[in-house]
């Protein structure tokens, strides 16, 4: 029988990654690119703001000095001690699952929710608390690892997300990576279905094709950039990651018109 899945309470004392400030505020400069684009803003100025899953803070950090009120809610608390000791006098952080946020409804104009759905025991429960929370017209920027994607990015193993449970565990430990595969991915349509009622925009072709105004360059590889929308609108099922932003209210992007504009996705 499968071990049941219990919260992972002290994630940056085991992903080096969480700990890397440049590679974090490399990330945040996306965001806060995606977000501003949405927006149709050059800053954040007078929004209050949470990075939900924040971490030892450096994307919370940059959110405060976009011009944000921000807060910044985990619970790993080695790395909420970190991120407090740093960026405490300009963040709030709140040790905090996300399923149960202690903030007001519709009280937050901007959360971040970035790669971490796949961590959360409950990730539905999670998202029905970012839609609790969120304004009308708040937006939540969302990372989201795809199911599909070649090679799975913790553990560095080709189609390893693909598999069901058992087989995962099995790949894991034969290759030596973990003794058992946490993580769990959902296809577009699974994440189609997680976000019902919210308003979605695909920002994912718009950051690959314009990769230096989004500041996405460390992660899309040059030629990419350059494909026809057609051909990267084929390998869409299979990228690593899908950038949506997502909102309870009718929301359209507000920025400056691009060549590849963001698309609506059908949440039903």
């Amino acid at each position: 029988m499968t071990a049941e899945r219990k919260p992972q309470l002290a994630y940056s004392e085991t992903q080096a990654k969480m700990l890397d400030e440049q590679h974090r505020r490399t990330k945040a400069r996306k965001i806060l690119s995606v977000l501003r684009h949405f927006l149709g803003r050059d800053d954040l100025d007078g929004l209050l703001a949470a990075d939900i899953g924040c971490s030892a803070g450096f994307i919370a950090d940059e959110l405060a000095a976009a011009g944000a009120r921000t807060l910044g809610l985990d619970i790993d608390v080695p790395g909420l001690a970190a991120a407090h000791g740093r960026f405490g006098g300009q963040v709030r952080f709140l040790c905090a699952a996300g399923e149960r946020m202690p903030l007001p409804d519709k009280s937050l104009d901007v959360i971040v929710f970035n790669h971490i759905y796949e961590h959360v025991v409950d990730p539905d429960a999670v998202v029905a608390d970012i839609h609790r929370v969120l304004k009308p017209d708040g937006v939540a920027y969302l990372g989201l690892g795809n199911k599909h994607q070649i090679v799975e990015p913790h553990y560095r193993l080709p189609f390893l997300s693909w598999l069901p449970r058992r087989l995962a565990d099995r790949y894991v430990r034969a290759f030596g990576r973990a003794e058992e595969y946490y993580e769990e991915y959902r296809s577009r349509a699974g994440l189609q279905r997680m976000l019902a009622g919210f308003t979605v925009w695909d920002y994912t072709l718009p950051v690959i094709r314009q990769a230096r105004a989004f500041h996405s360059g460390d992660q899309v590889a040059g030629g990419l950039s350059r494909l026809p929308v057609p051909v990267l609108r084929a390998v869409l099922p299979v990228v690593p990651t899908f950038i949506w932003v997502a909102s309870p209210g009718l929301t359209v992007p507000r920025g400056r018109p691009l060549d590849t504009p963001p698309q609506r996705v059908d949440t039903g």
